[in-house]
């Protein structure tokens, strides 16, 4: 009967032990795993604030477009001369961004392709226009005519999420910033495979608003480790309190 007991009670203990075990292994791996983002995050945005920093370099020739790697290049500065066709540009639903905090309120990205020379195309986010602005016909002043110099930062296509809006070429009008859907539909041929944010110059009139790309990730995850951290620590103490408890009787 003792020893029935004895088994009945280390048995008592087991199952609660085991639990919490795991459960602190997976509250600590959670803290560690929110430091490494940290980390992650602080050397993402020293790289971006370097590359936005910069001197504007020159747009990357049509030859060199086939070997170009996204993470080599993007939000880096380019500066070069082109003509914009004003007449093939198209809208996207301006979604909130990390990089533009100055736009806020329903409106559109203006996606305007660019003649750069020997036939080849580059798409150029010419900024931000509000929802009562959305049509070119009322802004004539920004419809810039002939060859001047853009500065602005490589981007390259935006993916598309699982509830994002189907794109309605027919309203010219596009929910995601992939200048490759743009491009095809309007049948626009040796289009880069980046897209450049204009950030200047600034347009007659103001529209569409253009803008230096400022670095304003969150970076919250120290916080978020601190809280996975506390929570091990409440059920380590909480554990052990029941264990004396159990001890004692």
């Amino acid at each position: 009967m003792t020893r029935s007991l004895a088994f009945d009670r280390r048995r008592g203990l087991l199952v609660p032990s085991v639990l919490t075990t795991t459960g602190l292994i997976v509250l600590v791996g959670l803290g560690l795993w929110q430091l490494e983002r940290k980390a992650w995050k602080e050397d993402l945005i020293a790289k971006l604030s370097d590359r936005l920093a910069a001197a504007p370099a020159a747009l990357p020739t049509r030859e060199t477009w086939p070997s170009l790697h996204a993470e080599d290049l993007e939000f880096r500065r380019v500066k070069f001369p082109a003509e914009f066709l004003h007449e093939q540009e198209a809208l996207v639903y301006a979604a909130a961004s990390a990089f533009r905090p100055d736009v806020s309120g329903p409106g559109y990205w203006v996606f305007t392709p660019a003649r750069v020379g020997g036939g080849s195309v580059v798409m150029v986010n010419r900024g931000f226009v509000p929802e009562d602005r959305k049509d070119a016909t009322s802004r004539p002043e920004g419809q810039i005519a002939g060859t001047f110099e853009i500065t602005g930062i490589v981007r390259w296509p935006e993916s598309r999420g699982w509830f994002t809006p189907a794109d309605d070429p027919t309203r010219n009008l596009w929910f995601v910033r992939d200048h490759r859907a743009i491009a095809e539909g309007k049948s626009l041929e040796n289009v880069a495979p980046f897209y450049i944010e204009q950030e200047a110059p600034a347009p007659p009139g103001g529209l569409p608003r253009v803008a230096r790309l400022q670095v304003s990730l969150p970076n919250n995850h120290l916080q978020y480790a601190l809280v996975w951290f506390a929570l091990a620590l409440a059920l380590a103490a909480v554990f052990v309190i029941w264990m004396l408890k159990r001890v004692r009787q």
